[in-house]
């Protein structure tokens, strides 16, 4: 058959399926449209649609990659654009034309609908808003309301981000899909902060696995610092069970016993922070080998370091105690500071959960000591979901208040003055002075909280402090013969001399 022929039948099959769609949809008497079936280039473009209505009227159901200007309007004649970017791979839709409470639906399509069958390399290698066809195992599942999942074949892994039916709704729970199941979807890739995903994926079928871990000891799978034993009882349907300890954990566990479907594993004690590995559980039918995976942790000693030394450290499940004035607040529902010691700053993804730091009554200024893990956002370190254990309030006053206060070396102020004299660079001992002449001693102006030995020295010149700056210093009420002073005062913030 000769082309023009094959693209004339073409076209008879769509204007049959087209009329097919408009006769059990019925025409509406109180609109007529050009046409209900609206096709677009796959390098892109708008359709315009001509629309005469009687009664005001909507259109709803549009997919993320369709735009329709306008989606609604008012009765009378009018012009509706339907338009798409370009794509690699064609794609449908249906919206629904809602007019005097009636409704028609209104078929879109861009280019013929293909989908490519693709090993995870094969969809990480590729372009993406490509649809590709993937089977590989569930090895864990992030979401269960839309269905967020990590699918991986043995070449790679790839995100799941969003699992839907034929319909396109989401319902998880009929897919019935469990870590170590083989399963089946399709959908287009994107790249998201450098994780490959199929976003929305279709999906297609699921092939059960053999083998399921049905029962584990303790139940929560966190083994105290001391070690111990953690048991795990598996349901198998396979042909015998291999279990290997991962390569990150061979240090600290190791196989017990295997004694039937249950496997005994021993964890040494932990003198260093929080550890945890995943074991994988295989069995086979004669033809295909199948997984279960079970996440084990155990909790370690809390790691008490300087900032730098925290931000030096890698992203992971280790506990860290950081102690740092707070300098600005990001976020006061979820307490997300920035705080800085001697050797450094980092950003804290909230302290506790929402309204705590109110209740705790912190503020720029204070000193507050906190545990978390060594997290990272967009590239950026941070201390994820900080936990409080106790701070030291520091309160502002000025130089004439500060002078009238009482001596204790564990109430601390926050003191602000003009830069009068530097006595000592070393170790930054300044006179600063206030408006009314005023003169304040700092015995000491350390680089940041928690400096000690040499690296309390060189704030002045790490700083660039000049005579003129208005220089804030935080420190307890001393005095050194019979003179007041700021004892042990440390540098918070300047104000350059203009």
């Amino acid at each position: 058959m000769k082309i023009k022929n094959i693209i004339a039948a073409l076209f008879a099959v769509l204007a049959i399926t087209v009329g097919c769609a408009v006769e059990e949809d019925h025409y509406l008497s109180e609109v007529s449209l050009s046409t209900t079936y609206v096709a677009i280039t796959m390098n892109g473009g708008s359709t315009p649609v001509q629309i005469d209505a009687t009664d005001s009227w909507s259109i709803t159901g549009a997919p993320s990659w369709l735009t329709i200007s306008p989606a609604s309007g008012s009765a009378g004649q009018s012009t509706i654009n339907f338009s798409a970017a370009s794509t690699l791979d064609g794609r449908t839709a249906e919206v629904v034309l809602t007019c005097g409470g009636k409704t028609q639906n209104i078929n879109v399509i861009q280019g013929l609908a293909t989908v490519s069958k693709a090993t995870c390399a094969e969809v990480i290698a590729g372009p993406e808003s490509k649809t590709y066809l993937v089977t590989g195992i569930c090895t864990r599942i992030a979401n269960t309301s839309y269905g967020n999942w990590y699918l991986d074949d043995g070449t790679g892994e790839i995100y799941i981000y969003g699992t839907v039916n034929a319909a396109g709704n989401y319902s998880w729970s009929s897919f019935n899909i469990e870590v170590g199941d083989e399963v089946t979807v399709q959908g287009p890739k994107t790249v998201y902060n450098g994780t490959v995903e199929l976003v929305d994926a279709t999906f297609v079928s699921v092939n059960k696995s053999l083998i399921k871990v049905a029962e584990i000891d303790p139940e929560d799978a966190v083994l105290p610092i001391e070690g111990g034993d953690f048991k795990v009882k598996l349901s198998n349907k396979g042909t015998g069970i291999y279990v290997e300890v991962p390569a990150n954990a061979k240090d600290w566990l190791s196989i017990a016993a295997i004694s039937g479907n249950t496997v005994t594993f021993h964890a040494a004690a932990n003198a260093g922070g929080d550890r945890s590995t995943t074991i994988v559980f295989k069995t086979t039918d004669g033809k295909k080998e199948y997984t279960a995976e079970q996440a084990i942790s155990q909790k370690g000693a809390i790691i008490e370091c300087s900032i730098a030394d925290f931000l030096a450290a890698a992203v992971g499940d280790t506990q860290y105690r950081l102690t740092g004035i707070i300098t600005s607040v990001a976020n006061t529902s979820y307490g997300n500071v920035y705080i800085r010691d001697w050797s450094g700053e980092t950003y804290v993804y909230g302290i506790g959960k929402k309204g705590d730091f109110a209740n705790l009554g912190l503020k720029v200024g204070d000193v507050v000591t906190l545990v978390g893990k060594r997290a990272e956002h967009n590239g950026s370190a941070q201390l994820g979901s900080g936990q409080y254990e106790s701070h030291i309030s520091v309160t502002e006053v000025t130089i004439a208040e500060f002078l009238a206060k009482e001596d204790n070396p564990n109430v601390y102020y926050m003191v602000s003055g003009t830069l009068d004299e530097i006595a000592n660079a070393s170790y930054g001992n300044v006179y600063i002075k206030d408006a009314d002449g005023n003169r304040l001693y700092s015995y000491g102006c350390y680089p940041g909280w928690g400096a000690t030995g040499n690296n309390r020295k060189d704030a002045v010149a790490k700083y660039g402090l000049k005579v003129g700056d208005l220089l804030t210093i935080i420190g307890a009420k001393g005095s050194h013969n019979g003179e007041p002073q700021i004892s042990n005062g440390v540098y918070f913030s300047h104000t350059p001399a203009n």
